[in-house]
């Protein structure tokens, strides 16, 4: 296809005079994502603009699960101030989550004692990682998931404001502090 100048000119124009409120309502960052829930339906993160979003991706039987219960925490401190948390089941590493849609959450709840939201089992690394994790790798190269419990965590805007190492407890001072942060701004 070729575009003149004139083309590429009037393109770029009409992307300027779009009106604010078009701008304001285009998705932007990880707000144009959604998962698949268990049993059906979507969870979209546009649902949770103006407010902060953290995605883990879980495993049950990795050395880490005992995260999901420091989440849970996390989950009772801030939900009513508006985080949001999405637990991502994801069998990328280690092949160790044998279990499929609602007895994943289901074995959380009862060995962990969550209740945040899980969605379905997700590919989070490599060509076929689900479009979320592909935009996220684009954005931060080098806090992409290297194994289960990775915590990324989204701005009130949609911007990926960081990503947080398997290692790293969910109650740890720098995720605790990120996630205020973002509480405050608005």
């Amino acid at each position: 296809m070729n575009l003149s100048r004139r083309d590429v000119i009037a393109g770029a124009a009409g992307l300027v005079a779009a009106s604010p409120q078009a701008l304001a309502q285009a998705p932007a960052g990880a707000h144009a994502f959604g998962f698949d829930r268990p049993g059906g339906g979507q969870l979209s993160l546009a649902d949770y603009r103006g407010r902060p979003i953290l995605v883990v991706n879980t495993a049950t039987r990795c050395g880490y699960a005992g995260q999901m219960a420091t989440l849970e925490q996390l989950w009772q401190r801030y939900q009513s101030r508006g985080m949001m948390l999405v637990a991502v089941p994801s069998n990328d590493f280690g092949g160790q989550e044998p279990l499929e849609g609602a007895a994943i959450a289901e074995a959380a709840r009862q060995s962990h004692g969550a209740t945040y939201a899980f969605v379905e089992k997700t590919v989070v690394k490599g060509p076929q990682a689900h479009p979320f994790y592909r935009w996220a790798a684009a954005e931060r190269p080098a806090d992409t998931p290297r194994w289960n419990f990775h915590k990324y965590l989204i701005g009130r805007d949609g911007a990926l404001i960081g990503g947080f190492p398997a290692a790293t407890d969910p109650l740890s001072p720098q995720l605790v502090q990120a996630i205020g942060r973002e509480l405050q701004v608005g």
